[in-house]
């Protein structure tokens, strides 16, 4: 997959761009704040419906403005896309394939993208938060219809939390609470099911996260991924998830369930007490290992930036071998200016396979030479022809 046209409107600092791009590698350079990073972000919205850089889409809207435009068209094979997103300051954004309005929700079925940017780097060494949304934008991408089932599942979580709250509110005893019971249902179907993908994702992901951390810095620290449950976290502590499933173990939603209901069960009046659900996919936590010690307070500044990018291009590697939509687009913001020379020439042979790569950089000569063939020029929020 390639995109081969590019169109913002009122989107961060581009009143309007147009913009035409190749298949292979393409630079985009320009000075620090001059909207090379605006640019990729807007793509890598239209794929994942969300920014690598902030939490509220109103803040991707120029400023003044009521909304945003970012419209694509896109190339898989010999089928073309013209694939559009309007977000809005106020309201649900809309969106459009071929001038057909659809769900927003459904736009990654139609546009894969992997982007990795200097922000990444909390995916490491941040929040448990960073790290589900990564595990599921992957999920989304691979088998979209997972969209739906964490729109319920959140739906869910809202309405469950809003009971507990009432409940505790009112004085309301737990034999009263058969609505509660309802919700439990819902929340243990769509959440086993997450958690069960999730699994088999972590699984399938971790070899190529092994494999695409050694390219990257020439030596095999033994990257690896587990998956921390919340509903196999010690019964008397709900807040610590310290369990652990083995490193490629995939859970059947059958045991999710099973583990899950027991879980609610456990934790009952803990959560009527703080009024909130404290078990479930939206708990959980990856654990990432270096040299069989958790990645995070362990590995150094270079080590943890390599392990993110290794993320993200396993994550490419997985798209680009499941994908009914073929390679995603490669979008590497800002990461040659961190690299040293070495890594630099392995990191460029081991992208230069894909059909699409777009790299952003401040200074021309970071980017090894066969990556820039193909140059765009950005300054304050246009496209600069002739420098």
């Amino acid at each position: 997959m390639r995109v081969t046209h590019v169109e913002l409107k009122d989107f961060r600092n581009y009143k309007e761009l147009t913009l035409e791009l190749g298949a292979g590698p393409t630079l985009i350079v320009g000075s620090n704040g001059q909207g090379k990073t605006n640019l990729v972000e807007a793509l890598g919205f239209l794929s994942t419906l969300g920014s690598h850089r902030v939490s509220t889409d109103h803040a991707m809207v120029r400023q003044a403005m009521d909304a945003a435009i970012v419209r694509v068209r896109l190339e898989h094979n010999d089928r073309k896309f013209l694939a559009e997103v309007q977000i809005n300051r106020s309201g649900a954004n809309r969106a459009q394939i071929n001038r057909s309005v659809i769900r927003t929700r459904e736009l990654p079925r139609y546009f894969s993208s992997v982007l990795f940017a200097p922000e990444d780097l909390a995916l490491v060494r941040g929040e448990p938060s960073g790290r589900r949304r990564f595990i599921d934008d992957l999920l989304v991408l691979r088998s979209p219809r997972f969209s739906g089932v964490m729109s319920d599942y959140e739906r869910v979580v809202k309405q469950r939390n809003m009971l507990l709250k009432s409940a505790r509110a009112s004085g309301v005893r737990d034999t009263q609470l058969s609505t509660l019971d309802v919700w439990d249902e819902r929340l243990v179907a769509f959440g086993a099911e997450i958690i069960s993908a999730r699994s088999a994702l972590i699984a399938d992901l971790t070899p190529e996260v092994a494999r695409a951390y050694e390219q990257i810095v020439g030596a095999d620290h033994g990257a690896s991924l587990a998956n921390s449950l919340s509903i196999i976290s010690r019964q008397d502590d709900p807040d610590n998830a310290v369990a652990t499933n083995a490193v490629g173990e995939i859970i059947s939603v059958a045991d999710a369930t099973t583990a899950f209901t027991a879980a609610l069960a456990s934790v009952r009046k803990a959560e009527r007490d703080r009024a909130i659900t404290l078990v479930g996919p939206h708990r959980d936590d990856l654990i990432f290992g270096l040299n069989g010690l958790p990645a995070r307070g362990y590995a150094s500044h270079g080590e943890s930036w390599s392990f993110a990018l290794a993320l993200k291009l396993a994550s490419a590697e997985l798209l680009r071998r499941d994908s009914s939509a073929g390679d995603p687009v490669l979008i590497l913001d800002d990461v040659f200016a961190e690299l040293d020379q070495s890594r630099r020439e392995r990191l460029a042979s081991s992208i230069s396979g894909f059909e699409q790569v777009l790299i952003t950089a401040a200074v021309f000569g970071d980017v090894p030479e066969e990556l820039a063939a193909n140059v765009v020029r950005i300054k304050a929020g246009e496209v600069i022809v002739g420098e």
